[in-house]
């Protein structure tokens, strides 16, 4: 590439470097300058300009991004057009996300222009969510560096296929049958994440030969994985689950794994199918190491000895603010046990039932009804606020100006209620341990009552999903763990994530609130005149 300084009236057929405006608007970075384009800068007295001419061997940006991303687009993944030298790859499959830092290194290495970004291997990824994105970094990158690309790395989602499980929970005289009744449906819960579910439930005593028994019968009605949840944990080859296994005619593959929660699970196989032994961390909804075996077990990838053994790096999975430390107190001064919560605030419907006005920009005391709901949020334990913008986008985004908050906008927002959520969801950081999912059109709730859900959030003892009540009706908003996540990504039509809460008994808590504003949504003319005629503010 040629940069330069030139003349206007030269600069025909080259690219701007720099972004300029003239008396009929402005052009941007990259643009090919026409005659009339020279002309009119001519005529805004701009008589020289910063340009880049192409050389012979020189590819357009858009170009070698449209390249590069069919250079490693594998199974399971598509490319959008390319646009400023950026191609983004979307899933096209729910599956597990594969590649290898190493390949990606390579590509990377290759040449300066060229650079190439994706999710973290072996993600849970969903149909039309962005995997990767190449980028050209300047205006153009060369031909010989791109083609030194081809081949070095392939981006490959594998699909989840729909599997026969069987589970074996086993028993000791102390165990309680509620403790049995929620590992079944934690269970369950991670195998509706994966798009799969249980077919079969025994639960036999705690025994080799009970244990034995249960799984060479599930083998006999041919299912594919076999999961056994032990009353208490493996602590070594000779316990009662291996042992069992090893009776039925089955073989160890391995014990153990370098992740932590998760390091006594047990990987075997049995006449073709694989049975994994289940560590007492599984009990919970948190991720652990039996999650990265599960997923990549039913999206058909290959788990054997080797492959548990290099998940160490990043397996301290423990070391996060809702889990107590595993081996070692932390010091009091520096213990952190509030979770990081992102608030998902939904304000792009339509607002029909208001009639031809936008219900979230009538105003309440002062401020748009969305107003309300930002300003609360903004003054609650809420870490991160995510605004799903459709309707009237520009105008929501004008009466939030002063709020600190990333928007998201959800061109589908006729569709349904369940794109913007699922669009919210989508942007939810991974750091992040719960997300609170928020009504642009209930501006009574205080700050305090958020705080409330929050302080009730601990999935460690089954308040996963934190639901406000008054005299009994539950209301809005909704806490949920991040685990849940995955399977509200599959909502369609208008409906949220409401209708979930009866799957998961065990991880919901209800908060009682003390007036009725978790109740009320500002849905048309009369309840706004109501809400105007009443003050929820304390």
């Amino acid at each position: 590439m040629i940069y330069a300084e030139v003349k206007t009236e030269d600069a025909e057929g080259t690219y701007l470097a720099h972004s300029i405006t003239s008396h009929k608007g402005r052009l941007s970075k990259g643009h090919l300058l026409t005659s009339s384009d020279t002309d009119d800068l001519l005529m805004s007295d701009i008589a020289m300009i910063t340009t880049i001419r192409l050389e012979e061997h020189d590819i357009h940006e858009d170009s070698a991004a449209a390249q590069l991303g069919q250079f490693v687009s594998g199974n399971g993944v598509k490319t959008s057009p390319a646009f400023t030298g950026r191609c983004n790859i979307y899933s096209t499959e729910h599956g597990v996300f594969e590649t290898t830092p190493q390949d990606i290194g390579n590509i990377n290495s290759v040449d300066e222009a060229i650079t190439l970004a994706t999710l973290s291997p072996y993600a849970v990824v969903h149909p039309n969510q962005l995997v990767a994105t190449a980028k050209i970094i300047p205006l153009a990158a060369p031909s010989q560096a791109l083609e030194q690309t081809r081949g070095l790395a392939q981006l490959t989602v594998h699909p989840f296929r729909k599997l026969k499980i069987g589970l074996v929970l086993t028993r000791l005289p102390q165990t309680k049958k509620s403790v049995l009744g929620k590992t079944q449906t934690i269970v369950n819960q991670r195998l509706k994440s994966c798009a799969n579910e249980l077919s079969e439930v025994t639960v036999v005593d705690h025994t080799p030969n009970s244990i034995a028994t249960a799984i060479k019968d599930l083998r006999k009605s041919n299912h594919d994985l076999i999961l056994i949840f032990g009353a208490s944990a493996i602590v070594d080859r000779q316990d009662a689950l291996p042992k069992g296994l090893e009776l039925s005619g089955g073989r160890i593959e391995h014990f153990g794994m370098p992740v932590d929660p998760g390091n006594l699970l047990l990987l075997g196989h049995h006449s073709g199918s694989n049975v994994i032994g289940l560590p007492g961390c599984a009990r919970s909804p948190k991720l652990n190491g039996f999650d990265w075996i599960l997923q990549r077990i039913i999206a058909g990838l290959e788990i054997s000895k080797d492959t548990i053994m290099q998940m160490g790096c990043g397996g301290l999975l423990s070391e996060i603010p809702t889990r107590p430390q595993p081996r070692e107190k932390m010091p009091s001064d520096t213990s952190h046990t509030t979770p990081k919560v992102t608030a998902v605030l939904l304000a792009a419907g339509q607002s029909r039932r208001m009639g031809p006005e936008n219900k979230l920009l009538q105003e309440w005391q002062g401020k748009p009804l969305v107003k309300w709901v930002a300003d609360n949020i903004g003054k609650s334990h809420v870490d991160h606020t995510v605004v799903i913008t459709g309707h009237e986008a520009d105008l929501v985004r004008e009466s939030l100006q002063s709020n600190d908050v990333e928007y998201v906008h959800n061109p589908d927002f006729s569709d349904g209620l369940s794109t913007s959520l699922i669009k919210g969801l989508m942007a939810v950081p991974a750091d992040s341990d719960a997300v609170l999912i928020c009504l642009g059109d209930m501006p009574s709730i205080h700050s305090t009552q958020l705080n409330k859900l929050i302080s009730a959030y601990d999935p460690e003892n089954g308040a996963a999903i934190c639901v406000p009540t008054f005299e009994g009706k539950r209301g809005n908003p909704i806490l949920w763990s991040r685990s849940f996540i995955p399977e509200m990504l599959n909502l369609k039509g208008d409906s949220g994530a409401r209708h979930l809460l009866g799957n998961y008994p065990g991880d919901l808590q209800e908060v009682v609130m003390d007036n009725t504003s978790v109740l009320s949504d500002i849905d048309t003319p009369e309840a706004l005149s109501t809400l105007r005629k009443t003050s929820f503010r304390k």
